[in-house]
């Protein structure tokens, strides 16, 4: 999903920087240099106040989460199996991503490893399709627990789950592994200068000095296909979801029922929105400042490792229930 923007976003913006920068002409550079926000580098120890509230919050969310779902037996059911599996991936996306920019921000440490920037690249691309999947996977499960309820504890076992997250795991991994390979055999003699906070792929194959369009290509091909087909999903789920819960006989019926659904809408939206939102600013924003684009780039990817546990936390009250009860035991 986070192809698409910053493919329209970086290609036409980063020439105009180029042009700018103190470039000279080199091969293969063994170190790219990440210069965080362009345009608002007075600004950068400011920006680190929210970014850095912003991974804490991540990073003790989903530990949270973790940790309450494996002590809870009653949470050993597959929606929060799923949700571990979320949990998993936003720790692992931020964690991919906010180290790095931090380090920009306050020590100016701009450099990267040309092997690390394309690691820290697959992973960023790789965990942010998972979580696509993940959201499918979670939509299936409320599909078959709302309109086929005998069955859902035969039908989602406990290796039917496992089977789902291998699945969502081999196609992250094997849909992203073709943009590793592509940038790391193109030749890159422009600059090493990377106008981002983080080594997004169409930033990095930018800087190559031969014909790139096949990276570009696959990357909106795998951006569509990912998108189009996860969405898709999604929508039938809910479409035979609303019309369950809209055949069900009284109100409270129905609102208890569509309750049960609500956290995973607003993590669907939390994921898809921002992403959108970006989509549209990037397609007919072309006059919009770098800083910007750059700033949307990181928020729609930081966002939701923030908001899910939040949403899943407040929103749960079986999740609630136990961090109440924790911090209540941890007061007498």
């Amino acid at each position: 999903m986070q192809e698409i923007p910053l493919c329209l976003s970086i290609g036409h913006l980063l020439p105009f920087y180029m042009s700018d920068s103190n470039t000279t002409d080199f091969t293969n550079p063994s170190t790219f240099i990440l210069l965080g926000i362009p345009g608002l580098e007075a600004a950068h120890v400011w920006l680190s106040i929210p970014f850095c509230i912003m991974y804490v919050i991540a990073i003790l969310g989903n530990i949270t989460i973790l940790f309450i779902v494996n002590m809870e037996p009653s949470l050993h059911v597959p929606m929060y199996y799923f949700l571990c599996m979320l949990a998993v991936t936003d720790l692992i996306l931020s964690t991919s991503i906010l180290p790095k920019t931090l380090s920009i921000f306050w020590f100016k440490s701009k450099e990267i490893d040309f092997s690390a920037c394309l690691t820290q690249m697959y992973f960023i691309h790789c965990f942010s399709t998972m979580e696509s999947g993940i959201l499918v996977a979670m939509a299936f499960d409320r599909y078959v627990a709302i309109c086929d309820p005998l069955r859902h504890s035969t039908i989602l076992t406990n290796p039917v789950v496992a089977k789902i997250g291998l699945a969502v795991v081999l196609r992250g991994s094997m849909l992203v592994l073709p943009h590793l390979f592509l940038a790391r055999r193109w030749p890159y003699c422009r600059t090493n200068i990377i106008p981002h906070s983080y080594c997004e792929h169409i930033a990095v194959v930018k800087l190559a000095c031969d014909d790139t369009r096949v990276s570009s290509y696959y990357g909106l091909f795998a951006a569509f296909l990912v998108t189009g087909v996860d969405v898709s999903f999604i929508a039938v789920s809910y479409t035979q979801i609303l019309r369950a819960i809209f055949s069900l006989p009284t109100k409270d019926a129905q609102l208890k029922t569509f309750w049960t659904c609500s956290s995973h809408l607003c993590v669907i939206l939390t994921f898809y929105i921002p992403a959108l939102f970006s989509f549209i600013m990037h397609r007919f924003g072309h006059n919009v400042a770098l800083h910007f684009h750059v700033l949307l780039a990181n928020v729609y990817l930081l966002v939701p490792p923030v908001l899910n546990p939040i949403i899943y936390g407040v929103r749960t009250k079986q999740i609630l229930d136990r961090l109440l009860q924790l911090f209540t035991y941890k007061e007498t």
